[in-house]
């Protein structure tokens, strides 16, 4: 049972300016951004991170850099185009607030499962093939590194939104109701029974607890996949015994 950890990337010059950045090619992190993937890479330092995928977009691969950088043994770093950001067609590079006076704006607030974007792709596939590729990564992971490791998801705003939707078990109709800021950190466990999200749009506080303490045991204690009634004691602290 692996952990994802899903990241969104650092603020943009589009982000800044109220642009629909899109699949536009050369948008990068500004200032403040790179800031912010320096900031998430530290906090994610004390975890130790099995494999880091990003969408091919540059913001995302600059923010994957920076959070690989702060691992003791720096991760591979992939890219996976299924994490990339939906494909507005049409509405790519235009203003937001131009955008706003569509009639389609109010169809992407309230329904956005009925949503194609004019010469691009429905707002449907874009959750479609951004669950399959995260679920898809997150069992090779586990296969290889055991049910304890935890990986990262560096990817875009209405990417996350859609794939916490999904493990929340919320209609797409609703994930306008989710917020995933620059840089955030939002976390899910998938399992067989289900999948538990640990955090959503978080960008502060001690991750260390993703990474279990070593057990004295020869046989770690199987975690069981059941709902705890009444919520549980809580992860383990850093260092001390699971």
């Amino acid at each position: 049972m692996a952990t994802v950890i899903l990241v969104r990337h650092g603020r943009t010059t589009a982000n800044a300016t109220g642009v629909l950045a899109g699949r536009l090619a050369g948008v990068r992190l500004d200032e403040r951004g790179a800031e912010q993937a320096t900031a998430t890479g530290m906090r994610l330092a004390p975890v130790r991170l099995a494999a880091v995928v990003s969408s091919p977009l540059e913001r995302c691969k600059q923010t994957a850099r920076a959070i690989g950088s702060h691992q003791p043994q720096a991760p591979t770093i992939t890219t996976d185009r299924r994490l990339s950001e939906c494909d507005y067609g049409e509405w790519q590079g235009r203003a937001l607030k131009d955008l706003a006076k569509e009639p389609l704006w109010k169809v992407v607030q309230s329904q956005p499962s009925a949503v194609v974007f004019p010469g691009g792709e429905s707002m449907r596939a874009m959750q479609d093939r951004a669950v399959e590729a995260v679920r898809r990564h997150d069992r090779l992971v586990q296969k290889e590194h055991g049910d304890d490791a935890v990986w990262v998801a560096v990817s875009h705003g209405d990417v996350i939104k859609a794939i916490l939707a999904d493990a929340l078990g919320t209609h797409l109709d609703l994930f306008q109701r989710i917020q995933v800021d620059p840089a955030s950190v939002s976390i899910v466990r998938f399992t067989e029974a289900r999948p538990y999200v640990l955090g959503i749009n978080t960008t502060g506080g001690d991750l260390s607890w993703l990474t279990p303490a070593p057990s004295p045991r020869k046989r770690r204690r199987k975690v069981g996949q059941d709902a705890v009634l009444g919520g549980g004691a809580g992860p383990a602290a850093a260092g001390t015994p699971s």
